[in-house]
């Protein structure tokens, strides 16, 4: 008798990091859900992109939850703010830029909670990211714990005594070279991810946004070519 494979809800957003960590949860040996938002950002192009990640990975469902947070806007991504571009890397981490989307992993991580709990599932994996980001205040360990404790007292599962979640984050940690070099190792095709926060409409990245040179920072300290084509000449980050 072959024993259930344990369910895991995954978000993912289409890029570098999301898609990395469905390919660590998939090798680690659970059912992937794959959820996904329609969130009135300004690069819904990475929507696409998740769509054919969660085609190629293999997942047992994917779905896309809609919700509008341009109604509140406030950043970069949900309203008519430009993108930074061209920052360095103290200029990134001087504080937190105008391409954080407020309460945006709150929101993200209460969706997934609902779903894992009408799966059965004690298990969430998100690809936060504590070293190579923008200084988001929802990408820190510190939040992560914290949501965990809440899960474990909001859900009906949870009271019950049915359900003892888990908020995995394999990338907390990792440099984005660290990143990229596990995804290779996973098989992981990045040519089918999209991180930029300015595409095109046909979704070719920036080249010049803190995304775009972070994700580029990953590939070079692993002397690899990012299969992605950008529309502007890459300028290595500096420090």
């Amino acid at each position: 008798m072959i024993e259930a494979k344990p369910k895991a809800v995954v978000l993912l957003s289409g890029g570098l990091d999301s898609t990395t960590v469905l390919a660590i949860a998939s090798a680690s040996g659970y059912e992937t859900y794959a959820l996904s938002f329609s969130y009135g950002q300004r690069h819904s192009w990475e929507l696409e992109c998740a769509r054919k990640i969660a085609a190629n990975s293999g997942v047992k469902d994917h779905r896309i939850a809609q919700i509008d947070l341009r109604v509140f806007g406030g950043s970069a991504l949900t309203a008519d703010i430009s993108v930074p571009k061209g920052r360095s890397l103290e200029e990134m981490s001087d504080k937190i830029p105008v391409t954080y989307v407020p309460a945006r992993n709150t929101i993200f991580l209460s969706f997934a909670l609902a779903w894992a709990e009408v799966l059965g599932s004690s298990d969430i994996f998100i690809g936060v990211n504590a070293l190579d980001y923008s200084g988001y205040p929802d990408c820190r360990p510190e939040f992560i714990e914290a949501f965990e404790r809440l899960a474990n007292l909001a859900t009906k599962a949870g009271v019950e005594g049915h359900q003892n979640l888990k908020i995995h984050t394999p990338l907390i940690s990792l440099s984005k070279a660290e990143i990229v070099r596990k995804g290779r190792e996973l098989g992981v095709d990045y040519g089918l991810t999209s991180s930029c926060y300015d595409p095109s409409s046909t979704g070719q990245p920036c080249g010049a946004c803190d995304s775009c040179l972070l994700r580029q920072k990953g590939f070079i300290e692993n002397a690899l070519t990012d299969p992605l084509k950008y529309r502007e000449g890459l300028t290595e980050v500096s420090s």
